[in-house]
């Protein structure tokens, strides 16, 4: 170790060494490993962009077409996991892996479905309260969603959507000037729709102070949690946050267009008189099969109501799967280990300053998860093809961000040296 006051060595094996005495390293033999030219696994720091397949996934997915071609429509009562209750396979894993009563979970549709039909519920401009609230460099679908809300309901975007930003020389918003922005602005806000991690910038927000100053000032809150999902531990429940919707693919390991997860506070759920769009599969179960007889769409009081349409099989089964492993792990165990791994991260990168590179994540370990965004500032996608072509797998965002994002299920401190020591070579 390089000094008494960290616990971090610089050498490859000071990160085998953190790798033996990590309580989490057997969950990586669980997951397929991308191979690079050599065959030796790629260094894979792209779970926060599309997560590993558990290596459970491929017999979990073949067990549902073994039950269909065996049993036909049968499968639905006597599968192994009989599909018609097969959404609530995933409620209670479901509900641990974001701090949830287990009826206020719902996997269906995909995120951006999702935030549109808990906007229509959530978002009721009046003439007075028509504003949404966003931040900054919010995820592109995002932003088309709320825009494209706000014109449904008659609004001008450039008039109805705000935008809480960092300050003048800052990359990260402070929660204290989205209060303020709220204290400002509150008696004409409805909605305040942020993210829990923002995509670009790898900040985490306080979500429970944000939700707290919404509610104060009577709007409506609703996160985006596609980049906090199984990043960081959330209590949606104990927060009072009105909703909440995720994809399953990023750090949830649920495959590419994975069924999306969503959250609506039982104190919403429970009330029938929110409007919402109807769908068979979300009216009560006791009269769901009277079919024509039951002309009137009667929700049933838990999230469920918000679901249109029977769930689909074959891509819950992956789902299934990975909230199985998330909640084996635990949120806080892993947790625990993220923040080690991004702290590991910034050791390293410290060692080795660089003027063609700054890390816009805060440093701060309450406002960042597991991704680390590197600001290239000389030649940046030049930078990110030489870490490709060393076998590293990130992502790059226009104009100049190179993300990085070591996750405790599958990565190892090995990883992160071993990115370190390309990095280096290149920068």
């Amino acid at each position: 170790m390089e000094s008494p006051t960290t616990p971090f060595g610089p050498t490859e094996a000071d990160a085998l060494a953190l790798d033996a005495a990590d309580p989490l390293r057997g969950f990586r033999d669980r997951f397929s490993l991308p191979r690079g030219r050599d065959g030796a696994p790629q260094i894979y720091l792209c779970g926060n962009s599309l997560g590993l397949q558990p290596k459970a996934t491929r017999d979990a997915v073949l067990a549902e077409l073994d039950d269909w071609a065996r049993l036909g429509v049968e499968a639905h009562f006597h599968g192994r996991h009989p599909w018609y209750p097969y959404h609530e396979f995933v409620r209670e894993t479901g509900a641990r892996l974001v701090g949830a009563q287990p009826h206020e979970i719902v996997y269906m549709n995909s995120l951006t479905v999702n935030l549109h039909l808990m906007m229509v519920t959530f978002y009721r401009p009046t003439s007075e309260r028509y504003k949404i609230l966003i931040e900054d460099a919010a995820f592109p679908s995002d932003t088309y969603a709320v825009r494209t809300q706000i014109r449904i309901h008659g609004r001008d975007p450039d008039d109805a959507l705000l935008v809480a930003k960092p300050r003048l020389g800052e990359k990260a918003i402070r929660t204290e000037d989205v209060e303020a922005l709220l204290e400002r602005e509150g008696s004409h806000i409805a909605l305040v729709l942020m993210s829990g991690v923002n995509y670009f910038s790898g900040q985490v927000f306080d979500m429970r102070r944000i939700a707290a100053a919404a509610r104060r000032h009577g709007a409506r809150v609703g996160f985006d949690l596609a980049h906090a999902a199984g990043n960081v531990e959330l209590c949606l429940h104990d927060w009072n946050v009105d909703f909440a919707a995720w994809c399953t693919y990023k750090y949830l390991n649920s495959g590419p267009g994975a069924v999306a997860g969503c959250f609506v506070h039982e104190r919403n759920a429970r009330d029938a008189s929110l409007p919402r769009l109807g769908g068979w599969w979300g009216n009560d179960p006791k009269t769901r099969f009277r079919m024509h007889l039951e002309p009137e769409f009667v929700p049933v009081p838990t999230a469920d109501a918000w679901q249109l349409s029977n769930p689909p099989i074959l891509a819950l089964a992956p789902v299934r799967v990975s909230l199985g492993i998330f909640d084996e792990a635990g949120m806080p165990a892993l947790r625990a280990k993220s923040e080690k791994l991004t702290a590991y991260l910034q050791f390293l990168l410290d060692r080795m300053p660089s003027e063609r590179y700054t890390t816009i994540t805060p440093p701060e370990k309450s406002q960042r998860g597991a991704q680390f965004s590197l600001l290239a500032h000389d030649r940046p996608r030049e930078l990110f093809r030489e870490l490709e072509a060393a076998d590293v797998v990130c992502d790059f965002r226009e104009p100049n961000v190179i993300r990085v994002a070591p996750v405790p299920l599958y990565n190892t401190f090995h990883d992160v040296w071993r990115f370190a020591k390309v990095l280096s070579k290149h920068a």
